[in-house]
């Protein structure tokens, strides 16, 4: 089993998981499990793959074979196992913990050459109520603090499969680097008694420069202060802390505008590799007042090197406004 242990310097966690190292295409070396030029993620090749969790299925298909739309199972190459106890240690000045968790894939769509981009609405919407099952079926698990729903497309991203997935990984710990958000929009609401990002919406809007799209439901913005150039972030009008709180209307919603970012991304950036990350509120800590979910979408087309490392600083060389006049100009 992996481990989790704490660096007592800067207070982050990292997983220390060997068993990560057998995964297809680790450190450009490793051979892949998978027969050459076969898809584990492909309709019929299901037993290549651990049973599903869940799937969104045809009528009368049985689990395990094809005839699913989208569909969930465990990673083979976990980061966290679900099996087993949480057990904190020390060990002298160190702080470990047993890597129990969550890791498992999304498969978006049964088709091998669409990307998520492609996907009509409907199926587009199949991918977002397993993501909400997912959470609302984890959030029960009082071992798991935090759960983070990602996308790498494309290698620069981190993508070792082509067929279009995404992953979830839940963990015992809330990381530091969402804990440090969670406590900016926490003195923001202890200030002046508002959400910090409902109030960056209403800025947004006035101004108009960064806005990519607006709907009934959600603004489609280039961050003030994007790390990097068509940092993109998808913002739900309605407050609310957590994901899976979302209705039936705004799920809908959710689909066409997220599909019509993505597709924007790719038309005017020639279908860039990127990762999007789901930043939602922590499991165990429902309906937070100064926390508002929302989706970042993170295009690779700079490399972070030795001074963003070593000064937590981004150079980004596109203004947002720039990147958000862009972005409305591209046709769909």
């Amino acid at each position: 089993m992996s481990e989790l242990r704490r660096d007592p310097i800067a207070g982050r966690w990292v997983i220390i998981a060997t068993e990560r190292g057998r995964r297809p295409g680790s450190f450009g070396t490793e051979r892949s499990p998978f027969p050459k030029g076969i898809c584990p993620l492909c309709p019929g090749h299901e037993g290549m793959t651990p049973p599903e969790i869940a799937a969104v299925r045809g009528e009368n298909s049985r689990p395990d074979t094809p005839g699913w739309h989208a569909r969930v199972i465990p990673n083979l190459f976990p980061a966290l196992e679900v099996e087993g106890a949480l057990e904190r240690r020390g060990l002298g000045l160190f702080d470990q913990m047993s890597g129990v968790g969550a890791h498992e894939v999304l498969v978006e769509s049964p088709h091998h050459e669409r990307e998520l981009a492609d996907l009509d609405p409907a199926s587009f919407r199949n991918v977002l109520l397993l993501c909400v099952d997912r959470i609302r079926d984890l959030r029960g698990d009082r071992r798991l603090r935090y759960l983070l729903l990602f996308k790498n497309h494309g290698s620069e991203a981190g993508a070792s499969l082509e067929h279009t997935h995404s992953q979830l990984i839940a963990m015992p710990i809330v990381p530091r680097q969402v804990a440090e958000e969670l406590e900016g929009a926490r003195r923001h609401f202890r200030h002046k008694e508002r959400c910090i990002f409902c109030d960056v919406i209403d800025q947004e809007l006035h101004d108009g420069a960064r806005i990519v799209s607006e709907t009934e439901h959600f603004v489609v913005i280039e961050p003030f202060a994007a790390r990097c150039p068509f940092e993109t972030w998808i913002l739900p009008r309605r407050h609310t802390s957590d994901f899976d709180d979302i209705g039936a209307a705004e799920l809908e919603a959710l689909a066409v505008v997220f599909r019509d970012t993505l597709q924007r991304l790719k038309g005017a950036l020639e279908d860039p590799a990127y990762n999007f990350m789901l930043h939602s509120g922590p499991l165990q800590e429902e309906r937070l007042e100064h926390y508002h979910w929302h989706i970042e979408i993170m295009p690779k087309l700079i490399h972070v090197a030795g001074f963003e490392w070593g000064s937590g600083f981004f150079i980004n060389p596109t203004a947002p406004e720039e990147a958000a006049r862009f972005l409305r100009e591209v046709k769909i």
